[in-house]
């Protein structure tokens, strides 16, 4: 008994499958991965208050943003200028000649570029544990791990600045304001020591009050006398040694009250009053400004701890290994698939073909 093949069953079937088989055990190039996984992490992440899904899940809001960016960032044009300023990417791929389907062309334009990147650089991200998977293709094992290293490398250093330029933008403008503070404070001190040198005083609304107390203890004194004058005239003469005694006394007395009344008035020519007034100025400005000098300096300090607290950091869960056997192209895998869609159609037209025959008759 012999089997015959069909005319039909050879150009529909087997000789698709021949110039597919020929295709993937000659021409087709090796194309090996080298698979990391990572995520983006805070280094307080353990220490806050996690939302009820982040507890179930352990990914923050704000980790899976990142690890998002992170994914954008890989896949864009920046990357691919560094990766070709770093590893000469283009040029690898370009190597390759053996296989047209999937060889790289000098004259593609950079939209090309990044399309055929994106499919040599895959990134699968898991919602439920936030890894980012990076699978990297290359047509020998070393550059495979090469081009992964290096895709790992940039988004290292791509979170080390997401991370730190909000925080350096931050801590800059505290520090300014500290500067403008101190600056500030320094002003404000030099001006009530330039006025207490200028005037000779200390505190003149203290002094004022010192000299007002003691030109009402005068006042007092003088009336204690006038009034021992006028009883010691009741009894005594102008011209008795006690009266005289007492009017001089008295006399002093007012002498020395008016001097001191004349000091609380005004200090080298200046009123004592606009003087307490402008001390009171001067006090009031350095004071706010010394407030606010610390207040910066508070600032400053609350800056430098956040920034610390809230770095973020590149997850590595698994470096680029060197594969050891090349994922794709699956050539058996690829061909039986193949075969069972060829024979499906094929049987599908014989179908259609009988189903018409019988419908002439």
């Amino acid at each position: 008994m012999t089997f015959k093949i069909s005319r039909g069953y050879t150009l529909g079937v087997i000789l698709p499958l021949s110039l597919a088989a020929g295709y993937y055990f000659f021409i087709a190039a090796d194309r090996y991965v080298s698979e990391s996984i990572v995520t983006v992490a805070k280094a307080n992440d353990m220490g806050s208050e996690l939302s009820g899904l982040e507890m179930i899940t352990g990914v923050t809001s704000s980790s899976k943003q990142d690890t998002l960016y992170l994914r954008e960032y890989i896949h864009s044009l920046d990357m691919i200028k560094k990766l070709d300023e770093k590893i000469a990417l283009r040029k690898a791929y370009e190597a390759q000649k053996r296989d047209p389907f999937y060889r790289l062309y000098s004259w593609m334009p950079q939209e090309l570029y990044q399309w055929y990147y994106r499919n040599r650089v895959e990134i699968v991200y898991d919602d439920l544990t936030g890894l980012l998977k990076i699978r990297a293709e290359g047509f020998t094992a070393e550059q495979s791990q090469m081009i992964s290293s290096a895709v790992l490398g940039e988004s290292e250093h791509f979170v080390n600045e997401l991370s730190h330029k909000m925080s350096r933008q931050q801590l800059i403008f505290t520090e300014e304001e500290l500067r403008k503070a101190k600056e500030r404070y320094t002003n404000a001190k030099n001006n009530l020591m330039a006025f207490q040198n200028r005037y000779g005083i200390f505190d003149p609304v203290v002094q004022a009050q010192s000299k007002a107390t003691l030109a009402t203890e005068f006042d007092t004194e003088l009336a204690h006398k006038e009034a021992e004058l006028r009883t010691m005239l009741s009894y005594l003469q102008d011209s008795a040694p006690q009266v005289i005694t007492l009017k001089s006394e008295i006399e002093a007395l007012k002498a020395q009250a008016q001097k001191e009344t004349s000091r609380i008035a005004s200090v080298s020519g200046k009123p004592m009053n606009a003087m307490a007034s402008e001390f009171q100025n001067l006090s009031i400005e350095a004071g706010f400004a010394e407030d606010t000098y610390k207040l910066a300096l508070a600032a400053v300090e609350k800056s430098r701890i956040e920034a610390n607290q809230k770095t973020k950091y590149l997850a590595v869960i698994q470096n680029p290994p060197l594969p050891e056997m090349a994922e794709y192209p699956r050539r058996i895998y690829n061909l039986v698939t193949l075969l069972i869609v060829l024979s499906m159609l094929y049987g599908i037209a014989n179908l259609l073909k009988a189903t018409i025959e019988d419908h002439k008759y």
